[in-house]
């Protein structure tokens, strides 16, 4: 029986159970597709990385003896059309069955159900065999509950793949959670080590996008790409992490800095959402470098990385195919306007969104609390439409797969969900953002004002959200507390800050 087998940019897992199959029979195809590249505007870098891991792991295919077809975005024989594409393979090859791994986003899942529908021979989808949890099982875990707590199904994980326990049912540390400790603010010590480098020369990827006329934002250096792209490089990545971050990401994974885009954290999150790297092998590793090294590194640490992708990683997929396709139209708060200009120049007078969004530009990429209290609090705060926000998060990060990006833009950052995935809304004035950076200290705005014209204009925009938003969150119990400080202000004071709030919402380009 001749089989072609469809393999995603996403699902490059070198120990899928399909490459112990050595039959000659077999035929791998994998496509650079108009459709991937266009579908929203992404980074030159993320369609770069996506090129460039696909190429590698056909050549990895090659070298262990299969048969792969590779179409670039230039290839003759690229319709750009994936059901056309698998039609002539089938036909041109005499191809007696179709088989494809489950994809993780629902627009591709509908799209490949369907056109596994419509051919004339027998087609088969098999697991992806990365994850540690099934679509299904956090719909199950919830099952008759009203609310999804994370800390809950973490813990569930934590006793099911017996992962920092204690005989089985106790949690190593006597704490499930260092979350306390994970919030301190970076002020240039511990000194950071030089990130992990490749440096790659894609220019030769970067002609082909260009030639092909690809809308892409962001820059990149095209003779020093430094992300990860093959198996290798990952697996370097993380040990890298292992030997040289670990010992104080858990401190400092909340911290933000202006002139350090990465600071502690691993930079495994494109590795890891291309299945590159597998999420248990990376816990297993970073566990494992703990316990021999137990005298250098605390356990809070460990236990805030092992939370982010046994936990966080698995919760938010879950909540993908639990809630979608309805979760990508969800609006609960009705927020309408439209996403400032800046977030694609990173020309603002606010220090704190200038790095943030110049880095994203240059980088592909910021870490989790620069997106949910920099750039996520940002558009709350300015009530902008949800469909604005996930478009630019979906395309502006090298990670950034809809089954993880709408869940933590939609859902934790902009609370459009009314509270699927967050308890509360993540907004805070700029006491917040002062209080875990030095984005505050060189700023062109006093983070102590509030309605001065060098008011820090968070200050203004925090109160007059609440002020906007507060039959919302009336019955909300962790939202009590600052309704009752909303309605201790003066009646004129309030007036203030609602006028420079609008005027900031209004004129962002003054700002």
């Amino acid at each position: 029986m001749k089989k072609l087998r469809l393999v995603l940019g996403d699902q490059l897992n070198h120990k899928h159970s399909w490459y112990k199959d050595d039959s000659k029979d077999v035929i791998y195809f994998m496509a650079e597709m108009r459709q991937e590249t266009d579908y929203v505007t992404h980074h030159i870098q993320k369609v770069i990385a996506f090129f460039e891991s696909m190429r590698n792991f056909a050549d990895w295919l090659e070298e262990r003896g299969n048969l792969v077809i590779f179409y670039k975005i230039d290839h003759p024989d690229n319709s750009q059309d994936l059901s056309k594409n698998i039609q002539a393979l089938i036909k041109a090859h005499k191809i007696d069955k179709f088989e494809y791994q489950l994809p993780d986003e629902y627009r591709l899942d509908q799209q490949l159900t369907k056109i596994a529908s419509e051919l004339s021979i027998e087609s088969e989808a098999f697991n992806t065999e990365h994850f540690l949890t099934s679509r299904t099982d956090l719909e199950q875990f919830f099952k008759g509950k009203k609310t999804f707590t994370m800390e809950y199904f973490y813990r569930d994980m934590r006793k099911k793949y017996s992962i920092l326990m204690i005989t089985g049912k106790d949690p190593e540390g006597g704490k499930w959670n260092f979350d306390q400790s994970n919030r301190n603010k970076w002020k240039g010590e511990p000194e950071i080590p030089n990130e992990r480098g490749f440096r790659k020369d894609v220019s030769q990827t970067v002609k082909r996008i260009t030639k092909a006329e690809v809308k892409t934002l962001g820059t990149v250096e095209e003779t020093n790409f430094n992300w990860p792209t093959s198996r290798p490089d990952a697996l370097s990545v993380l040990n890298y992490f292992c030997e040289n971050l670990l010992k104080y990401f858990g401190d400092y994974q909340d911290a933000m800095a202006p002139n350090e885009a990465y600071l502690f954290h691993s930079r495994l999150s494109f590795a890891l959402n291309s299945k590159l790297l597998d999420p248990l092998e990376v816990i297993e590793k970073v566990i494992e470098h703990w316990r021999e090294h137990k005298d250098d590194i605390d356990i809070s640490q460990v236990e805030g990385f092992v939370r982010q992708i046994l936990g966080w990683r698995e919760y938010m997929r879950g909540i993908y195919w639990m809630k979608m396709p309805e979760y990508a139209t969800k609006n609960k708060l009705d927020n309408q306007n439209k996403l400032p200009d800046f977030y694609w120049t990173a020309d603002t007078k606010m220090n704190c969104l200038h790095h943030s969004i110049k880095q994203s530009l240059d980088h592909a990429y910021a870490h989790h609390i620069q997106r949910l209290m920099i750039t996520g609090n940002y558009a709350l705060l300015t009530q902008t439409h949800p469909d604005e926000v996930d478009a630019w998060y979906l395309g502006i990060y090298i990670d950034a797969i809809e089954w993880v990006e709408i869940t933590n833009t939609r859902g934790m950052s902009q609370f459009a969900d009314g509270g699927i995935v967050a308890t509360k809304p993540y907004i805070s004035s700029g006491s917040y953002i002062n209080k875990m950076s030095t984005y505050c200290k060189d700023c062109h705005y006093n983070v102590n004002l509030k309605t001065e014209d060098d008011a820090c204009p968070f200050n203004s925009l925090y109160w007059n959200f609440l002020s906007k938003k507060k039959e919302h969150f009336a019955e909300n119990f962790r939202m009590k507390m600052m309704l009752r400080l909303l309605e201790k202000i003066e009646p004129t004071e309030l007036e203030k800050i609602i006028y420079r709030a609008e005027n900031i919402i209004n004129n962002p380009q003054n700002f």
